[in-house]
């Protein structure tokens, strides 16, 4: 195959994906909530379980019109949930599904850092959108945003930087050939850290203060409708589904499963993404909401310390090794 074919082919795969996989994770959610809250809505769409529920949702987006506030920074503020989306694209590039080169879109020896640095983009979007709407609530709940995503990035790099440590590679695919099943043991606390931060870098619940509706409307969301606010919607589906991979990779052994790596890791991967998302999804409807004092303690007096001391950890044992 030429190499602008394979190319094409690879891009167009991580494109498909970026459409597709948040779409379940977001019909699961549905039944999910439904099941575990009794909520009878989401499981009479289409009759069949609810199957066209999502179908709905996205019928009710394309109908709302797209009002952009008379006082807003038109440019900057048509622009935010695109800044949103992007970032989560360009991680699906780098994120193996499966062993060797063929199942990952473009394998990197920095895939990791490339990864973090991606992810902390997301902070922008929340600023612009928040900003650029010319609204007090909006701008409380993106100054509560960036204090959050600032917050949670050091542990959540540092949780990542300790397996990478005891890999002794940044490479994703070299983090999961080095990675062996005692390490669900060594580095569970890692996991732990890298988890939680990770949820409030999405902002699902119970880290969701910056779009608290009780208090900020809808925090830096408030003003914007439609197809605009799917985008935004959408970028939290994206993020559920990085997030997860990420999990998968880092701590859980990607494509490596009970028997048939070579042939079935791909699905081993998808297995072991989608456990994790229902896990995030089970949270949500499981805890309150975190106050913002409560947030910002958890982060840097039990995350960052427990990051930290982890490190310390892997190094120990990298060194007696």
């Amino acid at each position: 195959m030429p190499l602008w074919l394979e190319l094409v082919v690879r891009i167009v795969a991580v494109v498909v994906a970026f459409l597709t996989l948040p779409l379940i994770v977001g019909q699961v959610e549905h039944k999910v909530m439904a099941h575990m809250q009794g909520r009878l809505g989401p499981m009479y769409a289409g009759a069949f379980h609810g199957w066209a529920q999502l179908v709905a949702d996205g019928v009710k987006f394309v109908q709302k019109e797209d009002v952009t506030p008379r006082a807003a920074d038109r440019q900057v503020f048509k622009l935010a949930p695109i800044v949103a989306l992007v970032p989560y694209l360009l991680v699906l590039l780098v994120i193996p599904l499966g062993p060797g080169d063929n199942l990952v879109a473009q394998p990197l020896d920095i895939g990791l850092f490339f990864v973090l640095a991606v992810v902390g983009i997301g902070v922008v979007a929340v600023l612009m959108s928040a900003w650029s709407s010319a609204n007090k609530y909006s701008l409380l709940g993106g100054l509560r945003g960036a204090a959050q995503l600032l917050g949670y990035e050091l542990p959540l790099v540092l949780s990542a930087a300790s397996v990478a440590m005891a890999a002794g590679t940044l490479s994703l695919p070299g983090i999961v050939e080095a990675w062996r099943p005692w390490w669900l043991i060594w580095q569970a606390p890692a996991l732990t850290v890298f988890f939680i931060a990770a949820l409030a870098e999405i902002r699902r619940p119970p880290f969701d203060m910056p779009i608290a509706d009780s208090e900020l409307v809808f925090g830096y969301l408030t003003e914007y409708t439609g197809l605009r606010f799917a985008f935004f919607l959408l970028a939290e589906y994206v993020g559920i589904v990085v997030i997860s991979a990420l999990t998968v990779v880092l701590f859980l052994g990607g494509w490596r499963g009970p028997f048939a790596d070579d042939t079935l890791g791909w699905l081993w991967t998808l297995g072991k993404l989608f456990a994790v998302a229902f896990v995030i999804i089970w949270l949500r409807v499981s805890y309150p909401r975190l106050r913002e004092d409560q947030l910002q303690r958890l982060c840097w007096l039990v995350l960052v310390p427990a990051a930290l001391a982890q490190l310390v950890l892997t190094a120990a044992v990298r060194l007696a090794l």
